[in-house]
């Protein structure tokens, strides 16, 4: 597994936000993590980066205890992020963003060849300030700073948030493009049938539990359950 999650109980102050998650994604493997607002997806995510660290349980990334890791750390050893809001440096030019983002790990390292491959628009925006683009243009760069760190494992929080259709398309078919490098991705989206169609697995949330896992395609095609749990 490259990631192990086991019944981790995560707080902000003094409330309780998680409680006794578990989860695992395998190496080269698509999860999704659903559920509605505030049932705890982006605080399992924050856990997993040690942004805000459980206070019980354990998290293994490729086999190390990471629990009590700082950010920097856990980032080191190959995990990558795509934040919902995109978090790039708004007054760096696109090209200064994706080098900032370089660093060696075990695993794979991508070359701006192979991002361009992923995202061609990137090759004509590299020396335009972050500020100058669009939202989608900006969840190009965000995905391929994520790569730019050689990651075995992508965290994806909300991507398709504030998308156009066809830029989501076109994100969800990076995901898929992951997957057939060997990279794994925990993806977090509220729009359920998007991300069931490009993972294997799935988790429902609610109010900071697991309340579901199974297949991300009998979820999709099992309309009664998805209802029941998602609601869609």
């Amino acid at each position: 597994m490259i990631l192990e999650i086991s019944g981790i109980e995560t707080f902000y102050g003094e409330t309780q936000a998680l409680f006794g998650v578990s989860l695992h994604v395998a190496q080269g493997e698509v999860v999704a993590l659903l559920g509605p607002s505030g049932a705890g997806k982006t605080t399992t995510l924050r856990s997993i980066l040690g942004l805000t660290a459980p206070r019980r349980g354990t998290i293994r990334f490729d086999g190390t205890a990471v629990t009590a890791r700082a950010t920097h750390d856990i980032v080191r050893k190959g995990v990558g992020w795509v934040p919902d809001d995109r978090r790039v440096f708004p007054t760096l030019t696109v090209a200064r963003n994706l080098s900032i983002a370089r660093k060696r790990t075990r695993f794979r390292v991508w070359s701006l060849g192979e991002v361009f491959e992923i995202f061609p628009a990137l090759e004509h925006l590299m020396e335009r300030e972050c500020e100058n683009l669009s939202g989608g243009e900006m969840q190009m760069v965000a995905i391929g700073r994520a790569l730019f760190g050689s990651p075995g494992l992508v965290l994806f929080d909300e991507p398709s948030q504030g998308l156009a259709p066809k830029v989501v398309q076109d994100v969800m078919a990076t995901v898929a493009r992951l997957k057939e490098a060997g990279v794994s991705a925990l993806l977090v989206e509220q729009n359920a049938a998007t991300a069931l169609r490009v993972s294997d697995r799935a988790y429902v949330m609610d109010r900071g539990r697991i309340v579901h896992e199974g297949s991300a395609e009998a979820l999709l095609e099992d309309d009664s359950l998805r209802l029941r749990l998602l609601g869609v």
